[in-house]
């Protein structure tokens, strides 16, 4: 029987995976909450397992995640690893009633996405990916302001990387796009709002055994028009958006800042420093990490669906296939 709200003083979470990824964001985050017990974890490589249990005082160890939740009894479970690894993972963890959060993206395949969905809805779970660039005080912010002036009209997500010569990622286990760009196409989602109406893109492959470069034009059914650019072999790596409304725009990076311009005005009419915002100078909580796993723990306390749960996520995965499905 799953707790009430109300029995959720402190979420107990159990943690799988111990690597760069969730040592870096996951572990901070939660340990920052007052209301979380990081109660267990559990991850092949023992030295990392007693690394991080050591550094975040977690109480019990083990190789076997399903042994860890009958005994421990978490109230969710954060499954943090490679998506090419987590699907018979994150389907064993929901038929077995516990909430779940995971890695972006949360598949392989669209198809996969969905059938996930469709576990967690039929096993009554909670769930959350976590696309934290949404949640972003910069982002989060400007696209509030904007939206003041009325709807956003256009929007625009750019990810750039220096990566010239590189490799497929995960030994080209996955498309570019959908493990790693998908960051940007999630975002573009999230600032034009509405359903996908339709796509115009290019897709291409650039002195690169892999497609490595992606540009789309997309129409949203709230109106607002996105654009998408993806690219590994820029100067240098950067993530920055626009969100534009009537007489207000927004160009900002989560982690180096953002503008608003509004009225014609030269000068910004206000700055967004992701600092000065979150206030604290932890990269975890400036850039939005810590802010996602905030709504996930508070949804996981009041019973709701978060905002990136996984039938939202699938709607991004299939805004990739579209990208890919739709080039000029």
């Amino acid at each position: 029987m799953k707790k009430t709200a109300a029995q959720f003083e402190v979420v107990k979470v159990a943690m799988i995976g111990a690597g760069g990824r969730a040592r870096s964001v996951h572990y901070p985050s939660l340990r920052d909450m007052a209301d979380v017990a990081m109660v267990a974890v559990c991850e092949l490589n023992e030295t990392r397992m007693n690394q991080v249990a050591a550094e975040y005082d977690i109480p019990a160890q083990y190789t076997d995640y399903a042994a860890m939740i009958e005994r421990e009894k978490p109230d969710v479970v954060y499954a943090i690893m490679p998506p090419h690894h987590v699907y018979d993972l994150a389907a064993n963890i929901m038929e077995m009633g516990v909430h779940l959060v995971i890695e972006k993206p949360p598949a392989v395949t669209t198809e996969q996405a969905k059938q996930m969905a469709l576990l967690a809805k039929k096993n009554r779970v909670i769930t959350g990916v976590t696309f934290q660039r949404r949640f972003a005080p910069v982002i989060r912010t400007g696209k509030a302001i904007c939206e003041k002036n009325g709807p956003i009209h256009s929007a625009a997500a750019y990810f750039y990387k220096n990566e010239v010569g590189g490799q497929p990622i995960y030994k080209g286990a996955m498309e570019k796009l959908t493990c790693d760009g998908i960051h940007a196409v999630d975002t573009l989602r999230y600032l034009c709002g509405g359903e996908v109406e339709s796509v115009a893109s290019d897709v291409r492959r650039l002195d690169a055994t892999f497609r490595n470069m992606h540009t789309a034009l997309v129409r949203f059914s709230s109106g607002a028009t996105g654009v998408l650019q993806n690219c590994y072999l820029m100067g240098r790596r950067m993530f920055t958006v626009e969100v534009h409304s009537a007489g207000v725009s927004m160009f900002g990076d989560p982690e180096e800042g953002g503008q608003v311009f509004a009225d014609g005005q030269v000068e910004p009419v206000r700055v967004l420093d992701p600092w000065a915002q979150c206030k604290s100078h932890e990269p975890h909580v400036a850039f939005g990490a810590y802010a996602i796993n905030r709504h996930f723990i508070d949804c996981i306390k009041t019973g709701k669906q978060p905002e990136t749960n996984f039938e939202d996520a699938a709607k991004s995965m299939a805004l990739v296939d579209a990208i890919y499905d739709s080039q000029i």
